[in-house]
């Protein structure tokens, strides 16, 4: 699936699941010619469908991320700030779905979270793409310690980004989320949550840990959102993701 976007993402993680399917599908052709044991041609086609499927589901995730929730800035028009915004795929998910927002995607844009040459100038290049560079800045810095005014967003989210921070340090960046957005802003919290689909692409070896991963539950951001700050109003999922909607306390 091409979208003109780059997300910069490895390529075990973009191909990885089209390369096993054909190896595996080249061997399904052998073994139904050359009529080998049923299960050995079972198992070769059963590990083919897989590679297939995840593929499906890893081209899926190569655009930007679907709004969770109509509750996020329902006004459509606000300044948003993206803590560990990446390469802008929750980014373009606030700018496309809310086109009256502004977006601040804020990064170390270092490290290695399956993207590879994190840069600002990669964000940007999708936001281009997007046609929404116009309503996009992207700032270089640490969310646990924020360069901005109090009060300065209407509205924060995190994608996939602050649970990666020490467990010690997830309150520090949600208490900076806290301080920068405006009484009555929200904060939106997008997790991994190891479901049907997950289990399917991401085996063992995904780098969240596949099935030995514990899903970021609600009861854990509800109590970290409380604690900054923040009243819970939405708990749901997505494919492969859990939101948590909070409304900071006027």
């Amino acid at each position: 699936m091409f979208t003109g976007y780059d997300f910069g993402y490895s390529w075990w993680l973009t191909r990885g699941h089209l390369i096993v399917f054909a190896v595996f599908a080249l061997l399904a052709l052998v073994a139904w010619r050359r009529q080998w044991r049923g299960w050995i041609t079972a198992g070769v086609v059963l590990i083919a469908l897989w590679g297939l499927a995840g593929a499906y589901f890893v081209q899926s995730l190569l655009k930007p991320i679907p709004m969770p929730t109509p509750l996020f800035l329902p006004s459509g028009s606000g300044r948003v700030l993206d803590l560990g915004a990446g390469s802008g795929r929750s980014t373009l998910m606030v700018a496309l779905a809310r086109p009256k927002a502004t977006v601040t995607a804020f990064d170390l844009y270092k490290g290695y979270f399956g993207i590879e040459g994190n840069t600002p100038e990669r964000l940007m290049a999708n936001a281009r793409v997007a046609g929404v560079a116009d309503r996009v800045q992207a700032k270089v810095g640490d969310m646990r310690d924020l360069p901005f005014e109090t009060g300065t967003f209407d509205a924060a989210i995190s994608a996939y980004a602050i649970d990666h921070l020490p467990a010690a340090t997830i309150p520090v960046a949600l208490n900076e989320a806290a301080r920068v957005v405006k009484p009555g802003g929200q904060f939106l919290y997008l997790g991994l949550n190891v479901d049907m689909y997950v289990r399917i692409a991401f085996p063992p070896f995904h780098g969240h840990g596949g099935f030995w991963h514990r899903s970021e539950t609600p009861e854990k951001w509800r109590a970290l959102l409380t604690a900054a700050g923040f009243d819970v109003v939405a708990v749901g999922t997505q494919p492969g993701t859990l939101y948590v909607l909070g409304q900071k306390k006027g």
